[in-house]
């Protein structure tokens, strides 16, 4: 047997050889066009998913056959092993969310145009049923409501439900049933001594005009009826806001401007020449309530007497006072809390006798001067922001230095001023608590429904005026209630 001779090759072939890379075992394949990215990602999710899945399952029987005591190691599928980390599997499932096109199950029930109509289930029960349930468990308000939902409903329950609405007795109920109606007439306004939506003839022009001047909104047979006013609260003496002033700003604030009136239709300024007090109001809808500002002053001399300060405070016609106040005034310190006040202003060195020239001696080597014209400090009794504690209404008391320009001779006189926050409502029916508790026809907790932020607060926070931190207190921190049968309010 011959022996081969190795085959010879050059040192270049043997470097060529050496240096060239080995073939790799994956190779590069590319996709069909029907797969996308966006597919593979979810392949791979859901392969990662099931699993995991079937990992704690495996587990979950293991441990139920040979229950093992309590660990607190993670589970080991759910450690990545290159980082160490724990997987998180809910972000694998949230990003499924993408991945799923919307389909026939999806669609919400209320939405759904293609579901059976259920007059045929409501049809299924017998009418005793729903006769019982009306009887026993509904309102009026409700049963009307009821057999207002469609024509099965109101075919059962035949004529019952209206009747019963047109009873005296159910007036309040009536009122309930109609206002919802609001979005739906526009062009109406719901008359409360009639229970009925009367067309309105001024329509987006009603005024706010005194109450000595006729102003009707829409035709209404008891528009002349003494017995049956219209609901309305009290401003200051002889000036009135009716509820259908609530109502026009709440309902272009709902629904638009063609369903009321702006707000600022209703601002207000004006004089009492009588009293001599000055008065101005503002309102502003908040959260689809309407609240109320009502700044009163008037000049105060100083070192009035008791009698003084009750002809300053009190209008003569109703012992009520001239600024201002809801119906629980007479209960707590309101009244007392402005005598206070006006006990603050000073009384300047008046007279030429022996006993002045000494009290100005004396004057003259102290610091503070009692003047008329020096800004006054007010106690921390009466200088705070009080709270009625039966409705949402909040006082100021405040004395300011005014200019008098019907005076030649003394152009700056101390003034006091009272103001006044209210919440009025949402403006649905007059049966709404914040109305119903400012006109003292309803039970109310003011701290416990208003919480920590004061009206006054809400109010000055959509305008850009800025009042200094004041605390708020009670206006009746002994909770006595006696009404006018009380001895401290006068």
């Amino acid at each position: 047997m011959a022996d081969t001779a190795p085959h010879s090759s050059s040192l270049g072939a043997r470097l060529k050889g050496a240096l060239r890379p080995k073939k790799s075992r994956n190779r590069l394949v590319k996709k069909p066009p029907s797969e996308s990215v966006s597919a593979e990602i979810v392949r791979r999710n859901n392969e990662t998913i099931s699993r995991s899945a079937s990992t704690l399952l495996s587990q979950g029987a293991q441990s139920h056959l040979h229950p093992a005591p309590h660990s607190t190691a993670p589970d080991a599928s759910l450690i990545d092993r290159h980082t160490g980390e724990r997987r998180d599997i809910t972000a694998l499932i949230h990003g499924l969310q993408d991945s799923f096109e919307p389909g026939q199950d999806d669609i919400p029930e209320e939405f759904d145009e293609n579901r059976p109509p259920g007059e045929p289930l409501i049809s299924s029960l017998p009418p005793k049923l729903w006769h019982k349930i009306v009887d026993e468990f509904l309102s009026p308000t409700d049963a009307a409501s009821l057999a207002f939902a469609n024509k099965t409903l109101a075919n059962i329950l035949g004529p019952g439900p209206w009747e019963a609405l047109r009873l005296p007795e159910n007036h309040q109920d009536r009122i309930q049933f109609l206002a919802p109606m609001d979005r739906h007439l526009p062009a109406h306004l719901l008359c409360f001594p009639c229970a009925i939506y009367h067309v309105r003839i001024h329509r987006g022009e009603e005024e706010l005009k005194p109450p000595n001047v006729l102003n009707p909104l829409f035709i209404c047979p008891h528009a002349q009826n003494p017995l049956m006013p219209p609901p309305r609260t009290r401003l200051t003496p002889n000036r009135n806001l009716p509820f259908t002033f609530v109502q026009l700003p709440t309902r272009a604030a709902r629904y638009g401007l063609e369903y009321g009136i702006p707000v600022e239709n209703l601002f207000r300024r004006w004089k009492d020449t009588a009293s001599g007090w000055s008065h101005q109001t503002r309102y502003y809808v908040v959260n689809n309530h309407l609240f109320l500002r009502v700044i009163s002053s008037t000049f105060a001399p100083a070192g009035l007497p008791l009698s003084g300060q009750r002809h300053l405070l009190y209008s003569r016609e109703d012992y009520s006072p001239y600024f201002s106040v809801c119906a629980h005034w007479r209960d707590g310190e309101l009244m007392n809390l402005c005598k206070c006040a006006l006990n603050h202003i000073p009384k300047p060195r008046q007279g030429n006798g022996p006993e002045q020239q000494l009290a100005r001696r004396i004057d003259s080597r102290i610091k503070h001067v009692p003047t008329a014209t020096q800004v006054v400090s007010q106690c921390t009794e009466c200088k705070s922001i009080r709270r009625c504690t039966e409705c949402p209404t909040e006082y100021l008391i405040e004395l300011k230095l005014a200019e008098d320009k019907s005076d030649p001779f003394q152009k700056f006189k101390q003034s006091i001023s009272v103001t006044r926050w209210s919440d009025l409502g949402d403006g649905t029916t007059p049966a709404s608590p914040e109305w119903a508790a400012v006109n003292g026809e309803a039970e109310y907790d003011s701290f416990k429904a208003i919480g920590k932020r004061a009206v006054s607060a809400i109010f000055e926070s959509q305008d850009s005026d800025f009042i200094p931190y004041q605390a708020v207190k009670s206006l009746n921190p002994k909770g006595i209630k006696k009404g006018e049968e009380g001895h401290n309010w006068y």
